[in-house]
């Protein structure tokens, strides 16, 4: 036996030597045409700058060590919503659904990184069989130890590119952790800020109910003076009930947008309150940074480039199909009846194998499987790029809505001023009795739209500003991906975020 485990060690060593060889094409990142700036950054599109940049077309995104990281919603200076948003990595099922899939993934590349080693079976066995009866019956008892051992070598890539194409899928379910993370968060954010929109105007409305009062009151007093009609008053006091029904309403709307915050950040909505506060005059400046890193910053390009690996990889294995496969095998133990000594020399045996297998024809199947995994190839390719061309025009579109909201905030808040004066002027020209009512109500309604109008300006400028940098990736890059040598490593706990907690930790 020792002359058969020799000879199966030895060809251990030598299987290595023989699986050089990794056929089908070499990964390399797609090409993606990056512009030399942002257009509603300021730059012309005529400028030699802009010129030169477009004459030298696509080029291939590199990861930048200048990218900032950090918690991107602490730029609102909100310590409510930095609590709110942080219970997200808790209890969002979303999020952890994310995680168990990604879990998968990485068990996925561990089994396809088994196929490297060969396969060892041990298969003992005890037999007891008699014959006759009484004292002359016989019984006999045989026991076997066997060992089984095979190998089939990777002589052409097939299998290391199958690991690879699962390490991409892999890193591309990290990145979908945290594509669904930041979706998440901006959904908080933007939820949370329209709460504060309620708040805001829920306190213009019941100032609004309350001015609508004092003017009814005006009313009844010229009405009792004798210088103004009935209707007069009639008209002021459904103005009162209007607006008030208007305050009653938005109650409904803070309510409901509470609780899909609570439905955001994995809790009962009875376990979450706001206090209420109103919303800012002006969002934060978001920087925007140079086009090119924008394809390191965001997950989804990530998650959909590393889907074109995967593809790619794919080729490889269809093609390491059109090769011969070698398998060795051995099995060697003992074998015999127990009264002879199980591990004497006569029971004991052994054998030593290798064998090769190729398909001489198979109807084009195997050529079919190549077109198939390179036209997918081909579309993970052309998605990637649309990925991109996306990416770019919202935040284009986010820039142009911070820029041009800002000069509508400017004009609706001369607007409403305007407003205010009109509504003062009137009042007192009816109290003169130079004015008729009409004309008060037409200039009081204008403010009340007016001042609804500004605070939804508002609403739409800090929502553009979350939107922009859930755009631009927020505090994410490239790098937050876990390494090839991590995925094929050992496996290491994930913790609810999806990042592998090290022993160190």
């Amino acid at each position: 036996m020792g002359g058969a485990l020799f000879t199966f060690a030895a060809l251990l060593l030598t299987a290595p030597l023989l699986a050089g060889c990794v056929v089908g094409p070499d990964y390399s990142r797609p090409s993606v045409e990056t512009p030399f700036g942002y257009k509603q950054g300021g730059i012309r599109e005529d400028s030699p700058a802009y010129v030169a940049a477009r004459k030298k077309g696509f080029r291939e995104a590199r990861p930048s060590d200048a990218v900032e990281r950090g918690d991107w919603w602490r730029v609102f200076r909100d310590p409510t919503l930095d609590r709110l948003i942080r219970l997200v990595d808790v209890d969002n099922q979303s999020l952890r659904q994310a995680v168990a899939n990604y879990r998968q993934a990485r068990a996925l590349v561990a089994s396809a990184q088994a196929a490297l080693y060969p396969t060892v079976i041990g298969a003992p066995s005890i037999t007891r069989a008699g014959s006759g009866g009484g004292s002359t019956g016989t019984v006999r008892t045989s026991a076997a130890l066997v060992g089984e051992a095979s190998w089939q070598l990777d002589l052409f890539g097939g299998t290391r590119r199958t690991i690879e194409s699962e390490a991409a899928l892999a890193q591309s379910d990290a990145a979908t952790i945290a594509l669904t993370r930041l979706t998440i968060q901006a959904e908080v954010a933007a939820d949370y800020l329209t709460v504060r929109y309620a708040d805001s105007l829920q306190k213009v409305l019941d100032e609004n109910v309350e001015n609508f009062r004092k003017t009814a009151q005006i009313t009844e007093n010229q009405y009792a003076a004798g210088v103004a009609a009935r209707s007069d008053v009639i008209t002021a006091q459904t103005q009162v009930q209007t607006i008030e029904a208007q305050a009653i309403a938005v109650r409904l709307t803070r309510v409901q947008y509470v609780n899909a915050i609570a439905t955001l950040i994995g809790r009962p909505p009875s376990e979450v309150s706001i206090p209420v506060a109103g919303i800012g005059p002006n969002p934060p400046k978001v920087p925007v940074g140079i086009p090119g890193d924008l394809l390191e910053r965001r997950p989804d390009v990530a998650q959909a480039e590393r889907l074109v690996q995967a593809q790619s990889e794919r080729i490889g294995v269809a093609v390491a199909a059109f090769f011969p496969t070698v398998t060795i095998s051995a099995q060697g133990g003992v074998s015999g009846l127990t009264r002879n000594g199980l591990f004497s020399a006569a029971n004991q045996f052994w054998s030593v194998a290798a064998s090769g297998s190729e398909v001489l024809f198979d109807g084009g199947a195997r050529t079919a499987a190549l077109r198939s995994a390179e036209a997918a190839y081909d579309a993970q390719v052309a998605n990637y790029r649309q990925v991109v061309l996306a990416a770019y025009a919202e935040v284009e579109n986010q820039m142009a809505a911070l820029r041009i909201l800002g000069q509508q905030q400017a004009a609706q808040d001369k607007a409403v001023e305007l407003s205010r004066k009109a509504v003062e002027i009137t009042l007192n020209e009816y109290r003169a009795g130079t004015q008729n009512f009409t004309t008060v109500v037409t200039a009081q309604g204008l403010l009340v739209t007016n001042e609804i109008n500004a605070l939804q300006v508002r609403l739409s400028r800090f929502t553009a500003a979350v939107t922009l940098i859930r755009a631009l990736g927020g505090g994410w890059d490239v790098r937050s991906l876990p390494s090839d040598s991590e995925l094929k490593g050992p496996s290491l706990p994930i913790d609810r975020g999806g990042q592998a907690v090290r022993p160190d930790e």
